[in-house]
């Protein structure tokens, strides 16, 4: 296999090499790493079987192409993706997304989503864009992810409670309206065996965390079923069980006009996939100590995707979770998802029989559980209790992911955060007119009286010089009732300029300059430095400048350049 990832490592290029292939170039490989990894990948596929169905049966697909997403994606993504302990397969982030292109579109369109999904992560993964994904706001993230959670728990009502019904609304308020007016036709079985499914796994969980809580849940509720014969929609019922292996690789045909049906959908997972599969590494990476290559990782969820598409899956990416559960498990290298596929696998061709009796009552559950987890009150609340602008970037796209959509909710949250973070960036930026500080820079002598008397003015500039902030600078310069002699821009607090604040500058310079004003930029940082020396340039203004490295020497060129005025208003007068 390494020799296989070495070609694939001279087609990626160094700085894309998958993380199996540095962890076996730099650390080695033996049986006992591999019995780490086979020991680890079992417990994987333990808790994987479970999710991956219940995942699949809330997108609207059948249970088995949830299993194929959990072998193809988790092979591929441990194969060539950048985190050393990433676990990938089906999350709970793509079910609405997943349910609504079904219900359009049908399987052909979520193929196409997870074609052009897969191009897009490989092509930001190539672009480097791995490193901008941190930067995503915080409360958007939140607030995206709750509302994910809240409609996933609204998909699984219907199993729960074994409603009668023929069809879902996909929209949320229609949604609750059809279980609210056929709460009549729920079924005592279903509601039993809901309770019993989630009596097994809260007490698994808390009693006796080491063991696979969603398993026995499900292993407890299929015994009663087949033993009792209950009346119970199970996946046998409903989809017919599941095959003993997975489909052979057939390559999607491409059809540009669902392609472009679909772009939302597929740009949304898109996103979805890099902002978790990133999150996933992040966690993992400070519980092990390991770095990600972000980029690579990103390269490895896209073909991974790619792949699923191929193999009748479902969009994947890395699940925090499980991931967090291979950390725990003692793994060694990206070998453990690899052979979590290999036992998924096994699973299928062995036990897939016994896999009809599965009630869909209980996978609900499992469902409903990981949407609860998905939530995360705690954070949820303490951005309710934050900054009034965090707040409402939180609801405003908790909200919108709910009742409208998802790429309508990250968009105008995102937005909402940008526009939000420059108003705050605004209100830093300070102008102060400080000619009193010219006493403490006299060493000994009072100069501030001379220097004032002489017309001399400086400004005390601090915080980003931005668009954001450029009218507010603008003010205060035409608010300047005389014109100086010389003035000291001190610019040791602005950390950044952008060509607004570069041009609001200029302007105000172009017309001092009608009044042959001095100017003297003092202490400018190396970021403003390069703008304002670029921005001058281009405008001619460059040579009437005169810079400083603090303000003390501006002082001194200010005292020199009077006295040169002195000496030349001296000269005209003997002349005369």
């Amino acid at each position: 296999m390494l020799g296989f990832i070495k070609k694939l490592v001279m087609a990626y290029g160094l700085n894309f090499a998958p993380k199996l292939y540095e962890v076996i170039r730099d650390k080695g490989y033996n049986m006992q790493y591999f019995r780490r990894d086979a020991i680890a990948g079992l417990t994987l596929a333990i808790i994987s079987i479970p999710l991956g169905m219940a995942f699949a049966i809330a997108s609207g697909v059948s249970p088995a192409q949830g299993l194929y997403t959990a072998v193809v994606a988790g092979f591929f993504i441990a194969l060539l993706g950048g985190c050393r302990y990433q676990i990938g397969g089906p999350t709970g982030a793509f079910v609405v997304i997943i349910f609504n292109t079904m219900q359009q579109y049908g399987y052909e369109g979520l193929t196409m989503t997870m074609l052009i999904a897969g191009t897009v992560m490989i092509v930001a993964g190539y672009l480097r864009l791995g490193t901008y994904i941190k930067y995503i706001p915080y409360p958007v993230v939140v607030g995206f992810t709750s509302g994910i959670a809240v409609s996933l728990f609204s998909t699984q009502v219907k199993d729960i409670l074994g409603l009668d019904i023929a069809s879902v609304p996909a929209e949320f308020l229609p949604k609750w309206r059809v279980y609210l007016d056929n709460l009549d036709k729920f079924s005592w079985t279903a509601v039993f065996i809901a309770i019993l499914s989630f009596g097994i796994i809260f007490y698994v969980k808390l009693r006796r965390p080491k063991l696979p809580a969603f398993l026995l849940g499900v292993i407890g509720s299929t015994l009663i079923v087949a033993l009792f014969s209950l009346p119970i929609d199970t996946i046998g019922s409903k989809f017919g069980g599941i095959p003993h292996f997975i489909p052979m690789p057939k390559l999607p045909e491409f059809n540009i006009d669902l392609a472009l049906k679909v772009m939302p959908s597929a740009l949304a997972i898109a996103f979805l996939a890099s902002v978790e599969s990133l999150l996933s590494a992040t966690v993992v990476d400070a519980m092990s100590g390991d770095n990600t290559n972000a980029n690579a990782e990103l390269i490895g969820e896209g073909i991974a995707n790619l792949a699923c598409a191929c193999f009748m899956g479902i969009p994947a990416t890395g699940a925090i979770a499980r991931s967090a559960t291979n950390v725990k498990a003692k793994a060694y290298s990206p070998m453990s998802g690899i052979m979590q596929s290999v036992f998924i696998l096994l699973f299928m061709l062995l036990l897939s029989p016994a896999a009809k009796y599965i009630p869909l009552s209980c996978l609900a559950v499992v469902s409903v559980i990981i949407a609860y987890n998905m939530f995360n009150f705690p954070k949820f609340w303490h951005l309710l209790l934050g900054p009034r602008g965090d707040r409402i970037t939180l609801v405003v796209t908790f909200l919108l992911t709910v009742m409208v959509d998802l790429n309508t909710a990250i968009s105008v949250g995102f937005i909402m955060s940008s526009i939000i973070f420059m108003h705050r960036m605004s209100r830093e930026i300070e102008i102060a007119n400080d000619e009193s500080v010219f006493e403490y820079v006299s060493r000994g002598q009072d100069i501030s009286d001379t220097l004032n008397e002489k017309g001399v003015i400086s400004l005390r500039l601090s915080g980003p010089l931005f668009f954001g902030g450029a009218s507010q600078v603008s003010m205060f310069f035409r608010q300047m009732r005389s014109v100086p002699k010389v003035l000291i821009f001190r610019m040791g607090s602005v950390p950044v300029v952008d060509a607004s604040g570069a041009n609001i500058l200029i302007e105000f310079i172009r017309k001092l300059k009608q009044y042959d004003t001095k100017i003297i930029f003092s202490h400018l940082r190396a970021q403003p430095r390069r703008v304002l020396h670029d921005a001058l340039t281009k405008e001619g203004l460059i040579k009437d400048i005169s810079t400083a490295s603090n303000f003390e020497n501006a002082v001194k060129m200010t005292k020199r350049y009077l006295q040169k005025l002195e000496a030349e208003k001296t000269d005209k007068a003997v002349d005369f």
